[in-house]
């Protein structure tokens, strides 16, 4: 998919809490509908759905 984010990995502990680095293997996940969604209040629904 097109909107996938890229993972890396990092040595330093401080780059753990980085908010990329938290959300991105969540938000790979998600399904395709989900993350092109055309509207927020669709993504939510979908979101809802898939949580």
């Amino acid at each position: 998919s097109g909107h996938k984010l890229e993972h890396r990995r990092f040595n330093l502990n401080i780059r753990k809490n980085f908010f990329t680095q938290k959300v991105t293997e969540h938000w790979n996940r998600l399904p395709r509908e989900t993350v092109k969604s055309p509207s927020l209040e669709t993504f939510k629904t979908h979101l809802d759905v898939f949580l």
